[in-house]
């Protein structure tokens, strides 16, 4: 049984994202510009379904956001109008967080906190305290226990309170890299998986010419039905699941880029690329 809070999957995870931190402020992936420009970076998916669940706003509402990163859709909510905590692992990301949080002029609207993901409820111990709690992008796959993961939502959500949930699609997780030239990608991962797969990669989504030294990571599968059974059994409800065709990153080299920023199937959609959800805490 893997030790959640403790051990060598969790060393070098937070390694190989430490490092990560400087190559993607150094990257184009990340552009700062639209939050210095007083607006948002979320993707235009989350974009829509945000706003689509908040028609009149966020002003008011107390937002966690898990696995926070350095914080840019952290600080887009903050830009909207909620208080958002921000929650990671990666101390150089926290650190950036914040100091991007002093420059946007954030800093009583945008806290963040440095904490592996299973201490949170020791870290920051407000039971039924956050209106909405957000993760998105690459998030779960890098834990090994989301039946976990789901509990500390559930924890954390007021009664009513909401999980905005959006991440890669499962599907599209059983694929490495392609099959050459123009070719599909090639199956290389069970999709029913419950065993991490061990990776040596030096490479990194956001920089191309990127060659890390603490390329080593543990990654697990999660297909949707344990996802849905996780946050089932720890108290919450599905209000909507929707499966993406797009993804803000090139996940594969097959992939077209479109004018919105996002990466789709060349011909048609042949598999979910990504997914969101909607779950909600019961009582008011």
């Amino acid at each position: 049984m893997v030790d959640l809070r403790d051990g060598e999957w969790l060393d070098d995870n937070r390694a190989n994202w430490d490092e990560r931190v400087p190559v993607h402020l150094a990257s184009g992936f990340y552009d700062q510009g639209p939050l210095r420009a007083g607006g948002t970076v979320l993707d235009p998916i989350v974009a829509r379904e945000i706003a689509g669940l908040y028609p009149e706003g966020l002003d008011g509402l107390r937002v966690l956001h898990l696995q926070c990163h350095f914080g840019s859709d952290t600080l887009s909510l903050a830009q909207l109008g909620a208080s958002v905590v921000g929650i990671d692992f990666s101390r150089p990301a926290v650190q950036e967080a914040r100091r991007m949080a002093a420059e946007l002029d954030l800093p009583t609207s945008a806290c963040f906190i440095e904490a592996n993901i299973y201490d949170a409820r020791h870290i920051l111990p407000e039971p039924e305290s956050f209106d909405l709690v957000f993760t998105m992008g690459g998030t779960i796959g890098w834990l090994p226990d989301v039946a976990e993961w789901a509990r500390i939502i559930a924890w954390f959500l007021k009664p009513g309170g909401v999980l905005y949930f959006a991440d890669g699609h499962p599907a599209a997780f059983v694929f490495d890299g392609d099959g050459g030239p123009g070719r599909m990608p090639e199956f290389t991962f069970p999709y029913a998986s419950t065993e991490p797969d061990v990776l040596d990669d030096p490479g990194d989504y956001a920089d191309p010419d990127a060659v890390l030294e603490y390329g080593r990571t543990w990654e697990w599968m999660h297909p949707l039905a344990e996802v849905h059974a996780a946050l089932r059994d720890a108290g919450l409800t599905v209000d909507t699941l929707r499966e993406h065709f797009e993804v803000p990153f090139a996940m594969f080299p097959v992939l077209v880029g479109n004018d919105e920023g996002m990466w789709a199937w060349p011909d048609r959609p042949w598999l979910p690329l990504s997914y969101s959800l909607v779950a909600r805490r019961s009582g008011f």
